[in-house]
């Protein structure tokens, strides 16, 4: 009796939920194929021998895998200065997480005057083009003589509008009985924000890190402009470079697309849990 139970059909209506799980399922995967599907051919070309990238009908998966063009990447090329370069550039941009998380607090727990209209002006920058400022940017580095640096790279990504905009959204949700509570303890301004705002916005501070690491890391317009030695250019403008000199070995260059890739990968699937707890933390929708 149990077992004729349990081998009873589904309902009409179960079945027909189970049917339209089960294709919005498939539906997804094909999607989800599709978009990997470039990333898949990237990273199996990198192992692939040069007369075996040039072959027609290509190839998924290299028949004969090969780490030769990661080693020509950091031997015969320059492509460990460039990785030393654009790791210096992100570690210096990630300063201005401080700067932004200060500001994001001053903004969401302080009450000035003008604070609606300085707010207002951090939020009109997000409808400027960074195109726009490259030009007086440049300018102001030059006069500060700090063009062709790695620290004029990264100052211009120090601090974004939408990096404030975050942390103000975020920091409002703090409840102000703690912050309270702190300043009868005794606690300084400066001892509460690191003591116990900063504790608290872990989650805002891994989604602005990873977008920070994103900005820096992928950075080739402003490099490009602001550097004029070959040895200080990043991943991004190198990866250029190589694909301009080298027209005949497009194994070569999935190797070197692949070393600009796949860290930015590796860094959102590590964050990517506090990444949607700080959005939705936000308000962000």
């Amino acid at each position: 009796m149990a077992d004729r139970r349990s081998r009873r059909p589904l309902p009409p209506e179960a079945q027909r939920r189970r049917a339209v799980s089960l294709s919005i399922g498939l539906v997804l995967f094909v999607g989800a194929l599709a978009a990997a599907f470039p990333l898949l051919w990237m990273v199996a070309g990198s192992f692939k021998p040069q007369r075996e990238a040039i072959d027609f009908p290509p190839t998924l998966l290299p028949v004969e895998p090969t780490f030769d063009n990661y080693l020509r990447l950091f031997t015969e090329l320059d492509f460990g200065r460039y990785l030393g370069n654009t790791v210096i550039v992100v570690l210096i941009g990630g300063f201005g997480l401080l700067f932004m998380a200060m500001a994001g607090y001053g903004f969401a727990k302080f009450r000035f005057r003008g604070k609606g209209a300085l707010f207002f002006l951090v939020l009109a920058t997000l409808m400027i083009p960074v195109q726009v400022t490259m030009i007086p940017t440049y300018l102001i580095l030059n006069g500060m003589k700090l063009t062709n640096t790695l620290v004029g790279i990264a100052l211009p990504t120090l601090v974004s509008g939408f990096g404030v905009f975050l942390f103000r959204q975020f920091m409002s949700t703090i409840p102000d009985e703690v912050l309270e509570a702190a300043r009868v303890d005794g606690a300084g301004e400066v001892r509460t924000f690191f003591q116990i705002v900063l504790p608290m916005s872990k989650p805002i501070l891994a989604v602005q890190a990873v977008l920070a690491f994103i900005t820096g890391w992928n950075s080739f317009l402003w490099p490009l402009i602001i550097a004029s030695d070959q040895n200080l250019y990043t991943l991004s403008v190198g990866l250029s470079l190589l694909n301009q000199q080298l027209a005949v070995d497009p194994a070569l260059q999935m190797a070197a697309a692949s070393v600009m890739v796949v860290p930015v990968l590796l860094v959102f699937v590590v964050f990517q849990r506090y990444v949607v707890q700080g959005f939705a933390l936000s308000g962000l929708k």
